[in-house]
């Protein structure tokens, strides 16, 4: 957020902008505080679509690292004398690669890694290799290099190591690369260098320089993008993966933690779903488990929020089929992870599962409170699998606070049957989803006015204005998202989360858009909806104020020419926060009534605008589109202070007044 220029704003704006104009009047009443904002307001929601996880966020730099495809050797280039074997020291990842002397100096052996979309390295960062080896006979040396093979240099390396192992028991090696320049697509090259033969299991390399510097860490520069985000919880490991094509797809932590060598290649939900955008080598390494998502949700100071299997695979791809899902009768292993995962979460380093926790770093609790049983599911088939999990729950957890879904619908029979038996199974949440187009959005700033104040919370865990004939991350859609999100922070009795999706997208990997954060292998950009939310979440305030024109939300009503706008109070801060959107084509004047606060006062201002609504941010201009920071000027008028503005068409702007 860049500091720009400066605004005056005076009380007559008649005087300043022509009398012709219309003052649009908003009067916010700073002496009545009204619902508590949930610090969890505003969160994230992540989901391993789009090379989320692994090939994203997720810090491995190689696909396949443990020889586990289907394909033992996809991602890979073997050449020479190699063998695959699957007798490994990893009883869940058995498969490793030998390689053998040649029979010829001048005939190489050895393995090439292409990554995801290519390695992508920058010069002079350090990158950790390691792999478990051992040799065949004697000691055996290893080539271990980084390799650009479009280069025009005369060598394809341009960083390189050697590796020696020296026992004929597996052990891990680790040594350092340093790039002498930054390539986007780089490969890495393990070369057999004398007549030892060397088996190798589990070849990583890693940037040394992860979010927090953890050794099986993130991606520093997406991670703080979460970070910079200060949300209030964090959603994972996803949506449909949790629940996977068929239910021996589905997501299963308990295969996602202990020692990452042993830990289960799992087929992602996504690797098929679109037949035009397929991506058939898209697994899911289990790399980022579960222990890693709790840490990242530490990390970035968001309550975590695991969602778990309900006994059901994806509905969308099985429909109404009950072959397809659990028994109702069968569901005990189903109940007992959830158990366990709270077990996992919170238990004491006696407990099954907290000594696990314990054991792999974190002796301390994770203070889970938030556990989603069930993703998008709907109808009867999910209604009577939940009702067995919320009574053990409840049992055992009376504090758990439990997350049902209404189903994939925002509206319509199937949506009110779903917050009906929400309601009678007494989730304490419900998961709402919405992905619409921009006339749904600038229709509905009522929404949640006509919810019930008695019945279960509401979690907006996955929406996003998808534009009709351009779904992607243009600055209009992203107006509408803001304009929309008054209505969630005017009624935060009954919101209490909201999580924009998806989170994360690869530029050459992508399933799905839009999407909140866009990258490749090195660098990223933030889209023109990543700064609306960071917006709202870092300005959520402790309290809603109430604000009105004419006695009405300011909710694009009629003869509101377009105008949303929402207000809290920061107890902590001694601010109030307005925020005003502009969806219409014309310049508006603006008026804001602080009754019951006195005084002339300077107000901070926000304004996200752009007058291209198809404009973008991109890789190669990531700050096309971002808030630009400005003051303003506020005036002292009888029993209230007064701060007048004229607010560009379609524009987003952020006044906070101490």
């Amino acid at each position: 957020m860049r500091k720009k220029c400066i605004l005056s704003c005076l009380i007559a704006a008649s005087s300043i902008f022509g009398a012709v104009a219309q003052t649009h009047t908003l009067d916010i009443n700073t002496k009545k505080v009204g619902a508590a904002v949930s610090p969890t307001m505003y969160g994230i929601f992540f989901e391993d679509i789009n090379y989320a996880a692994d090939g994203g966020l997720y810090g491995e730099l190689v696909k396949n690292r443990s020889f586990e495809f289907p394909q033992a050797l996809l991602g890979w280039k073997a050449f020479g004398k190699f063998e695959v074997k699957n007798d490994g020291p990893f009883e869940r990842c058995p498969h490793y690669v030998v390689l053998s002397y040649s029979g010829h100096n001048d005939a190489a052996t050895g393995l090439q890694n292409e990554g995801y979309f290519g390695i992508g390295v920058e010069k002079n960062e350090e990158y950790r290799f390691s792999v478990w080896a051992k040799t065949l006979s004697g000691e055996a040396k290893v080539e271990v290099s980084l390799v650009d093979e479009s280069t025009m240099d005369e060598h394809q390396e341009f960083a390189t190591a050697e590796l020696k192992v020296g026992s004929n028991e597996w052990k891990k090696y680790e040594l350092i690369l340093k790039p002498s320049k930054t390539v986007q697509k780089a490969n890495l090259r393990l070369l057999l260098k004398g007549k030892n033969g060397v088996a190798l299991e589990h070849v990583s390399l890693f940037p040394k320089n992860t979010f927090k510097n953890r050794e099986n860490g993130m991606r520093r520069d997406l991670a703080q993008a979460l970070y910079d985000l200060h949300p209030g919880v964090f959603r994972f490991p996803g949506g449909c993966i949790v629940e996977g094509s068929s239910l021996e797809q589905r997501y299963q932590w308990k295969n996602s933690i202990g020692p990452v060598e042993n830990r289960p290649l799992n087929g992602n939900r996504w690797l098929s779903t679109f037949n035009y955008r397929l991506f058939p080598d898209y697994y899911q390494s289990y790399g980022l488990g579960f222990y890693e998502y709790f840490l990242l949700s530490e990390d970035i100071g968001a309550e975590p929020l695991p969602v778990l299997n309900v006994g059901m695979a994806c509905q969308y791809q099985n429909w109404n089929d009950p072959k397809a899902h659990v028994p109702v009768d069968s569901l005990q292993p189903y109940i007992q992870d959830c158990l366990d995962l709270i077990e996992f979460a919170n238990g004491d380093v006696n407990t099954t599962w907290g000594k696990k926790r314990a054991e792999m770093g974190h002796p301390e609790p994770f203070n889970l409170k938030y556990l989603a049983v069930g993703n998008e599911q709907w109808d009867n088939l999910y209604y009577e699998r939940l009702r067995p999990f919320v009574k053990a729950i409840r049992a055992k957890y009376p504090n758990i606070r439990i997350i049902g879904t209404s189903g994939p619908d925002s509206e319509g029979e199937m949506f009110d049957k779903g917050w009906k038996a929400m309601k009678e199974i007494k989730a304490d949440l419900v998961d709402e989803h919405f992905y619409r187009n921009e006339q749904w959005f600038l229709s509905h700033g009522l929404r949640y006015e006509g919810y019930d104040r008695k019945g279960p919370k509401v979690f907006a865990g996955e929406y996003a204005c998808h534009g009709k004939g351009k779904k992607w991350n243009h600055f209009e859609t992203s107006l509408y998202e803001a304009a929309f999100m008054t209505d969630i922070e005017r009624n935060a009795d009954v919101v209490e989360m909201a999580t924009y999706a998806p989170l994360f997208a690869h530029v050459d990997g992508w399933q799905w858009r839009p999407d909140l954060i866009w990258y490749d292998n090195t660098r990223m950009f933030k889209s023109v909806s990543y700064y609306v939310q960071q917006m709202y979440a870092c300005n959520k305030g402790t309290n809603v104020l109430q604000l009105s024109m004419n006695g009405k939300p300011v909710a694009g009503q009629e003869g509101q020419d377009g105008l949303f706008a929402s207000a809290v109070v920061d107890k902590q801060k001694g601010e109030i926060i307005v925020k005003v959107i502009n969806t219409s084509d014309k310049a508006q004047d603006l008026t804001l009534n602080l009754n019951g606060l006195k005084g002339s006062r300077s107000a901070s201002v926000t304004t996200l605008h752009s007058d291209n609504m198809d404009a973008e941010n991109t890789l190669d201009n990531p700050n096309a589109i971002r808030p630009e920071e400005s003051t303003a000027t506020c005036q002292s008028k009888k029993n209230m202070t007064v701060l007048s503005d004229k607010l560009p068409a379609k524009s987003f702007r952020m006044y906070r007044i101490k």
